[in-house]
This record gives C-alpha cells, sequence and structure tokens, in this order.
C-alpha cells in the first residue's frame, strides 16, 4: 500500500490533468466502464455492497500511558487519499475518514488507512468519532469509541 501511495503523491499533476482512470488502472484498481455508471458517474450503489468501517478499541499498553492508539479496518472501500467527482467513479469505491475528538466543530481528514494515534489527550474521560466518507466527502457510516486517559499518564498534559 505505501507503494500506492507514494505513486498517488507523484502523479499528481497526471490526476490533475484528468488522468486519474489511468493513474488508477496502472496502480491495481479498477476503472469502471462508462456503462456501469449512471449519470453523475458513480456507480449504481446496488452494484457494490455497503461500506463497513470496525473501529477497535485503544490499545490498552499505550493508553496506560497516555497514548491513544486506535485501529481501524474498512471493507468494501480503499481508502485513499483521492477525492472529487472523478475519484467518486472509481471501483472499488474509494474514500477517507473524518475523525472529531469530543464533540469538536471541527474534525480532520485522515486517508492513511494507518492506526489513529493521538498524544496530549488531558486526563479523562474522550470520545472519538469515525466518520468514514467518500470521495466527495459524504458520509458513509461512523463509529464512536469512547475512553479515559488516565491521570498521571506520561503522555498526557495535565490540565
Amino acid at each position: 500500500m505505501p507503494e500506492l501511495f507514494h505513486a498517488l503523491n507523484a502523479s499528481y499533476r497526471l490526476v490533475r490533468a484528468g488522468g486519474l482512470a489511468a493513474l488508477l488502472a496502472s496502480a491495481g484498481a479498477i476503472v469502471l466502464p462508462a456503462k456501469a455508471q449512471d449519470a453523475n458517474g458513480a456507480k449504481p450503489a446496488s452494484t457494490e455492497p455497503a461500506p463497513k468501517l470496525i473501529v477497535a478499541t485503544p490499545l490498552a499498553g499505550p493508553l496506560s500511558q497516555g497514548l491513544v492508539v486506535i485501529p481501524y479496518q474498512v471493507e468494501n472501500i480503499r481508502i485513499l487519499p483521492v477525492f472529487g467527482k472523478v475519484a467518486a467513479a472509481v471501483s472499488p469505491r474509494l474514500g477517507h475518514l473524518h475523525i472529531s475528538v469530543d464533540d469538536a466543530p471541527w474534525h480532520w481528514l485522515d486517508a492513511s488507512g494507518e492506526p489513529l494515534v493521538l498524544q496530549g489527550l488531558p486526563a479523562g474521560p474522550h470520545k472519538i468519532t469515525f466518520d468514514l466518507a467518500n470521495a466527495n466527502h459524504a458520509i458513509l457510516t461512523s463509529e464512536t469509541v469512547k475512553l479515559v486517559v488516565p491521570e498521571g499518564a506520561p503522555g498526557h498534559q495535565g490540565h
């Protein structure tokens, strides 16, 4: 997967020039033929299984030290840093995560496919929300993890 990520980053100009289909095809992705797409260029939802987001509990060892590590996996979608209308037409579908902490009014985007790692959360209870989004940022499904950063953990910021 790192090779694909580097190939995508190195080919940014190709993507901007409209070569996303060729780039993804060369990287091993399957690009839909035009007849299998709807008028907006997206594959009809009924032909692909629904994406799934499976979020694990935070790893206990790191959490006891104030470091939050939350593994996750997805099914029926590929996590990649590729966005927009053209990316929405690719099969298997592409997506990314919107992550928020403690119901903050803002979130950040993660397209790494790697476990979520947070350091410096204050001691006490927290809620981390994972929103699985498609290439156009529409939320497909969500999972929330509740955790407690222990008081006195070396990696937390005391407040």
